[in-house]
């Protein structure tokens, strides 16, 4: 069969032979067995309802080995013979382009130079899964590819529950992934529930289909370290041979060495798995590749002597690189980390003193003695960065749970009062003030047609309307413009595409709305080929409730609450989104963040004009209206800024009490 009729076939009709993993491809490390005797049995049984009786028997026998080797069922034997990765729209079977456009973006998700474990569909993080195995995959692409207009699927962390009777206002999927009643959303029940097949940790973009690669966060971090740097007094030229040291390579973390190339700093990262590291170098985001640490300084103290920008990958831990530059007195200017320690027994950290192989035999056979290990590996990796930011390292906390993790090991990352780390979540001291508060977040594109020269105009078009915006736009936000601007200019030049043809840049409103408008009238006098996909990262002004990332910035007592991502995603749905979605977890960990997302397909119709408009206005505002409330001076600015602009928009406005009146009560 050719693709289309392989994607119209969904489960095949005949039971294919059984597949191997491919050996050459990262594949997730193996989860702990959790079950007993008689989950395993459901767990088997949960699988089985996926193919036809008479198969049961010898794929009973199967689903029980992936059970007990790899901790989960994956069913590689109904991995697609064909190759995926994100095809032109015009390549998809479809009754309905907007389905299109979401099997290309599936597609992406997991194109193997693009997903962490893509046989085992996982996209980055570690775990964040597209699916929870193949049978869902070839399912939910089915129904994509026979959908109308007419109808809405729906999807339960990865099972396509099937399509219902909607309208063409509707969205055409709606996506949940791990929501899981409160009091059953600890890291042990993941690990149960999703060996039971029955929900799945779909990271951010990853289970809502909106992963573009490494480019998705180099945005946020270029803007993250650049802001770093200035407050620490460098600007512009003034951070070449300036060190910028952190670590992961893996998903979404291997973007912070093309970062630091764009920011112009020497970028020092630490990798344990060879293999993600390796990719790296040879996508180009990395400059040069080290296995020895003596090699490491020597090229360090060359690049910090002559002031190089440049990007350095360790192939080995990053406690390490800490202790020796600690040793060698070289000066970190910038530090933070990137490993995946959401997950930080499963594959998500990988402790100093094990080789990595060692270590993810450990984490399946011996999980105690593992967490001891990534314990006493945190609190050495603290006390080395402790000792750093002494002699006057810029630490920050990347949203990834570091300083969390470290607390619980018992490492010395407290306040003096007990409650609040030492060091600040990058959003408490960067991208909230200076981006979310404003409504300025990651927006994004893909040019459905894979063309090039699409992509080519829609950044023409953007930065078009960036300079135009910033001729008139307040002191305020002059800064954000430009940053944005220099990206824009600069994103060829930079190479940042991998997989499909996609790009991202922080706007507001505003902006976001009058880039929406450029593209689809392009596409519907013809300058543009295809349609264009609208999405973001949910790591963005209103998507995401996360208290220690996200909504860190929040000082009102209600960072805890999820209502503004419920409210968002909700919103958003009926507001013109083609698909939505909401998880459980994220970049912070499972039962630590609520976040949505969403997708909106631009086709050069009226409609999508007015879909655009409204949907792109709810999305960002709604979390600037939160912001304010919290008390939050930049929102504040925002929010009213918007309401001048916005005859309809009217928004609940704290009174700010005078701290005199609260410091004279004598309260017991």
């Amino acid at each position: 069969m050719d693709f289309k009729a392989q994607l119209l076939a969904g489960i095949p009709a005949t039971l294919p032979a059984k597949k191997n993993r491919n050996p050459v491809l990262n594949h997730a490390p193996v989860r702990r067995a959790v079950l007993n005797t008689e989950e395993k049995k459901l767990s088997i049984k949960n699988a089985l309802r996926y193919f036809p009786e008479a198969w049961h028997l010898e794929l009973a026998q199967e689903f029980l080995g992936e059970l007990e080797n790899y901790g989960h069922i994956y069913m590689y034997r109904f991995m697609p013979d064909y190759a995926i990765y994100a095809r032109p729209i015009s390549e998809y079977p479809c009754r309905t382009l907007h389905a299109a456009a979401i099997m290309l973006m599936i597609q992406n998700n997991l194109d193997p130079a693009i997903a962490q474990h893509p046989e085992e569909l996982i996209t980055y993080g570690g775990n964040g899964s597209v699916f929870q195995n193949w049978a869902q995959y070839l399912l939910t692409m089915q129904y994509l590819a026979t959908m109308t207009d007419q109808q809405t699927l729906n999807i339960y962390s990865g099972h396509p529950q099937g399509l219902f009777p909607s309208n063409a206002a509707a969205p055409r999927v709606v996506v949940t992934n791990g929501m899981m009643i409160p009091n059953y959303s600890s890291p042990e029940d993941f690990e149960k529930f999703n060996a039971l097949g029955v929900t799945q940790y779909g990271q951010m973009t990853a289970g809502s289909y909106m992963y573009i690669g490494p480019q998705g966060i180099v945005h946020g971090t270029a803007i993250t370290l650049m802001n770093a740097f200035r407050k620490q007094g460098f600007f512009g030229k003034e951070v070449a041979g300036k060190i910028f040291l952190t670590a992961g390579l893996g998903g979404m973390s291997g973007a912070q060495t093309k970062a630091g190339n764009i920011v112009g700093c020497i970028t020092v990262c630490a990798e344990v798995n060879p293999k993600a590291a390796i990719k790296r170098h040879q996508q180009g985001w990395v400059d040069e590749l080290f296995e020895h640490l003596d090699e490491l300084v020597k090229r360090v103290l060359l690049a910090q002597n002559e002031k190089q920008a440049v990007s350095l990958a360790y192939i080995g831990n990053v406690v390490d690189v800490w202790e020796r530059f600690e040793q060698e007195n070289i000066e970190v200017a910038i530090g933070s980390d990137q490993t995946s320690l959401h997950n930080p027994y499963a594959g998500g950290y990988y402790p100093v003193g094990l080789n990595f192989n060692k270590a993810n035999e450990m984490m399946a056979e011996a999980p105690d003695q593992f967490r001891v290990y990534v314990q006493e590996s945190l609190k050495r990796q603290a006390k080395s960065i402790n000792n750093h930011t002494a002699k006057g390292t810029y630490f920050f906390d990347y949203g990834n749970a570091f300083l969390l993790e470290c607390s619980r090991a018992g490492a010395n990352v407290m306040a003096p009062n007990g409650i609040d780390f030492r060091y600040p979540s990058y959003v408490e001291d960067i991208l909230g003030p200076l981006c979310f508060d404003y409504g300025f977040g990651p927006f994004r594109w893909v040019c459905t047609s894979g063309n090039e020269k699409d992509l080519d105009l829609t950044d023409r078009m953007a930065q078009e309307v960036m300079e135009e915006l910033k001729r008139n736009a307040p002191e305020e936000i002059q800064q954000q413009l430009q940053d944005n601007i220099n990206w824009i200019t600069a994103a060829k030049v930079n190479r940042l595409v991998v997989g499909s043809k996609a790009r991202i840049l922080y706007a507001d409103a505003e902006g976001r709305a009058k880039i929406a408008l450029r593209f689809n009238e392009a596409i519907k006098t013809g300058k543009l080929s295809a349609p264009v996909i609208l999405g973001r990262d949910h790591h963005d002004v209103s998507g995401t409730d996360s208290p220690f990332r996200e909504t860190s910035n929040i000082y009102d007592g209600s960072r805890f609450t999820a209502d503004m991502a419920i409210h968002n995603v909700i919103g958003d749905s009926f507001r013109g989104a083609t698909w939505v979605s909401i998880h459980n977890g994220g970049g912070v960990g499972w039962g630590e963040v609520i976040n949505g997302g969403f997708g909106l397909v631009l086709d050069g119709t009226e409609q999508a004009a007015e879909k655009l408009q409204n949907m792109l206005f709810y999305d960002v505002n709604n979390g600037i209206a939160r912001r304010s409330w919290a008390r939050n001076k930049e929102a504040r600015f925002a929010i009213e800024r918007e309401m001048a602009r916005t005859a309809d928009l009217k928004i609940t406005l704290p009174n700010l009490v005078d701290e005199e009146i609260l410091n004279g009560l004598e309260i017991c």
